[in-house]
Parts: structure tokens; sequence; C-alpha cells
């Protein structure tokens, strides 16, 4: 169950998680050199369709960056488990570990508990994706409560080129209250 919906166009929450590399992963806002931050929540080392979506996330890499996006995945992964997904997968881009049940719910993320021992260790978000504007801003916001479910990053990189062209004038959708 989730314990808030984040709105599209809202802030995004102020979020850390620690790095794979080391030091910190900032999940806010995109650096200096990026207009825009994409947000890859996965599942974890046990997903193979995580495993499939952070292939298929780096080799559409050169393109997002070109377009000004920053790109971060994020796990609840313990380090230990995390690195071993991390060799396979092989990114060219942050990849943090270790986030919090209270990380999980501020995102609006849906949680599960593993099946079993060999699922997970402990509690798992399911996948989540944001793209955060330059001013920190919820852009495009996309919530899944299971793995099979969850945006074609093709399809998503088609609607960033067309949000990132200026003459297309392109606000923030979903904002009606």
């Amino acid at each position: 169950m989730t314990s808030n919906k984040l709105a599209a166009g809202q802030a995004f929450p102020h979020m850390i998680a620690p790095n794979i590399q080391g030091g910190e992963v900032q999940l806010t806002s995109p650096s200096a050199a990026y207009d825009r931050r994409l947000v890859v929540v996965y599942r974890g080392k046990h997903c193979p369709l995580c495993t499939n979506y952070l292939k298929q996330l780096n080799e559409l890499l050169p393109e997002l960056n070109a377009l000004g996006v920053e790109v971060v995945a994020v796990s609840a992964d313990s380090k230990t488990r995390a690195m071993q997904h991390i060799n396979e997968v092989k990114p060219n881009f942050e990849v943090g570990y270790d986030l919090s049940i209270k990380q999980m719910q501020t995102l609006g993320l849906y949680i599960s508990q593993p099946r079993s021992p060999q699922e997970s260790d402990r509690p798992f978000a399911e996948p989540g994706l944001f793209v955060i504007n330059a001013d920190g801003n919820i852009q495009v916001v996309d919530i899944s409560n299971a793995p099979f479910v969850r945006p074609d990053l093709s399809s998503l990189l088609m609607g960033l080129k067309f949000i990132h062209n200026p003459e297309n004038h392109y606000p923030i959708r979903g904002t009606y209250q």
C-alpha cells in the first residue's frame, strides 16, 4: 500500500541513497550538466525483468544524455545484492541501493514482501519511474504494483524528445485539480 501519491508538477522530495561506487546518489534533481533527471526505481537483483530493463536503459543512455537527461537507478537491495546485480548489468549511470521503507513510502511506491529468502531478504519497491525537470519538479511519473507493468523505454525516449523541443511548449501533464 502506498502512503503518498506524488503529483505531476510537484517538487520531487529530497532523497539520497548510498551509491554502489561509494558516496551517495542524489535522487532529487539533475546535476548542472543536465536539464532533467530520470530516476528508475527497480525491484532488485531477484527480478529478471529489472535486469533487462536496466540493460535497455543503459543502451539508450547516450540518447538520453544527448537530450540533457541524467539517469539514476535505485533499489532496496543490500549493498552485496546490488553489487552482484550491477556486475551483471554493467550500467554507465549511477546506481543507488538500500532504499528504506520510509523512502519508498515517500515516493508513493508499492512495496512487496519477499515470497521467499531466495527472492529477497527484505521488503522491496515495485517499479517506479520519475522524470524530474530542471526546477526539481516531477515532469513524468509512473508507479506500478507489478514487475511486468512499466513504461516502454523507447516510448519514453520518444516522449522526452518531444518535451525537450522548445517549439512544442509541452507543459507538465495531469495537473488539473
